[in-house]
């Protein structure tokens, strides 16, 4: 496989990176602009919720039809859906326009693992981190950065434009430098019944965890379309998760792992920004800038990592240790108060982000080696499925503790008719902050600190049980050579 043909795969794979970390430090003013406070959470979880669910049909679909051009669909689909968010008027638009965004999401990160699954070796897997390392560093790094920069100078709209650009280098990269052969013949069987029993499920759970009204109900439905969802994978001739994966141990826990890391990431990420802006008083492009520890730690932890495993060939040390790290981590961030010095409370985000790096990287391989190959893309839609239910749920459920301790905190200081001004009505943003009076003010930093210690109470419990299953994982050795090289079952192809 050629550099330029990595490049493009890993473009793509950095197109879904990019939006998350991009888009967080844009959400307080999106807030302000479209909505209130409780609206929030819906940005993400609407991204997540479509990303989620149709994850594993891309991976599925990838297996039999052909991945090349699933991903390539997958990536117009996911610029269709930045476009029409940009163009978002409402709230309610914007969710909507996300969904479909999330749509072609769930196609990105998959694609591009299953392709590299079937051309490299597990073992040699690591060396692509110096593709990865080229590119990563843009979204680790740069994209907290440049959606506060783009939010400052432009619009929170251009937080979307900008996956333009970027999508069309990857879409012109793929097609001309990937080159695999055609699907195999046949008229392909989806399991249409599984992927809308999975749907279901997912959407259920979020809602629940999202705090909807029927709490019961949801469950009910959720606990049913799950049970009837793994009735049915037993049963179908393609499932879109073939049971078989999880009869490999190691596979089984990297799913767990990736869906608790997946929970961290998203919640602490996305909410760390609410903290530097509306209690460290920072704008959207300092607080990506404050940032920068979180994301050097993810990208460093990921890249050494990578190397380390792929030089000996061992790797159950790296999740124990990201598990360790990312309690360390969220206890660290506990004491950040509104006296705390921005750039200390920037440092200790370093912690955090290499745990999660550690983990990440750790259980995409564990998962590429434990697969069967013709399984790849089953197998990479699985471990993207489970981290992006996890961020899901994670943004969901914290999401909503944490809206709801800033609303009683600011109801406590200030009464409940300014609370709800505030939290709901679009007047807690960064930009009005300076221009309330002082007792208002820091009732605000006082409330958002106190939402904050629950996004990271929520995080320190994740990472402790992460920390316990990594301790479960087994040393199998590393795939040295590449046992399948078709694309959905066609015949070898020719050297990229």
């Amino acid at each position: 496989m050629t550099r330029l043909g990595v490049f493009g795969l890993v473009t793509g794979m950095f197109l879904a990176m990019l939006d998350g970390l991009i888009v967080g430090t844009a959400l307080p003013t999106i807030a302000g602009d479209l909505g209130g406070l409780d609206e929030l959470p819906g940005v993400v979880t609407a991204y997540m919720l479509a990303a989620a669910a149709t994850t594993p049909i891309w991976g599925k679909l990838g297996d039999l039809l052909g991945r090349k051009a699933t991903f390539i669909t997958s990536i117009s689909l996911f610029l269709a859906g930045s476009a029409l968010c940009g163009l978002a008027q409402t709230m309610t638009q914007l969710i909507a326009f996300r969904a479909v965004q999330g749509l072609g999401a769930g196609g990105l990160m998959v694609g591009a693992l299953a392709i590299i699954g079937v051309l490299v070796p597990p073992r040699d897997s690591g060396r692509l981190q110096s593709m990865i390392g080229a590119i990563m560093p843009i979204a680790y790094v740069g994209g907290p950065l440049l959606g506060g920069l783009l939010t400052d100078r432009l619009s929170w709209r251009w937080t979307f434009y900008v996956n333009l650009p970027v999508g069309a280098i990857a879409l012109l990269l793929i097609a001309g430098r990937i080159h695999l052969p055609p699907a195999a013949r046949g008229r392909p069987r989806i399991d249409c019944t599984g992927a809308a029993l999975l749907t279901v499920a997912i959407v259920a759970m979020t809602l629940l965890a999202g705090g909807a009204s029927w709490a019961w109900a949801l469950g009910v439905i959720g606990v049913l379309a799950l049970a009837a969802f793994v009735a049915v994978e037993r049963r179908t001739a393609e499932p879109i998760i073939p049971p078989r994966l999880f009869a490999d141990r190691n596979f089984a826990l990297a799913q767990i792992l990736s869906f608790l890391v997946g929970a961290v990431m998203l919640t602490v990420t996305n909410y760390l920004p609410q903290y530097m802006q509306l209690v460290q008083g920072s704008s959207p492009t300092a607080s990506g800038m404050l940032l920068l520890p979180l994301m050097f730690g993810m990208l460093g932890a990921q890249l050494i990592s990578g190397r380390l495993i792929s030089a000996n060939g061992r790797y159950r040390v790296h999740p124990i240790l990201g598990g360790a790290l990312m309690i360390a981590g969220a206890l660290a961030l506990f004491p950040l108060d509104g006296h705390t010095p921005a750039t200390l409370a920037s440092a200790l985000t370093l912690l955090i982000g290499a745990g999660i790096g550690l983990v990440m990287q750790s259980t995409t391989l564990i998962t590429m080696n434990s697969a069967d190959p013709r399984d790849m893309g089953a197998a990479s839609g699985t471990l993207t499925l489970l981290r992006t239910i996890g961020g899901s749920l994670g943004i969901a459920l914290l999401g909503t503790l944490y809206a709801a301790r800033v609303r009683d905190d600011l109801a406590a200081q200030l009464g409940p008719a300014t609370a709800d001004r505030l939290a709901t009505q679009g007047e807690l943003t960064p930009a009005l902050l300076p221009t309330l009076p002082a007792q208002v003010a820091d009732a605000v930093r006082l409330a958002v600190t106190g939402g904050l210690h629950v996004i990271l109470v929520g995080a320190a419990a994740l990472s402790i049980i992460a920390f316990a299953i990594a301790w479960l994982i087994r040393e199998t050795p590393l795939r040295t050579s590449r046992t399948d090289n078709t694309d959905a079952g066609a015949p070898a192809p020719r050297p990229l």
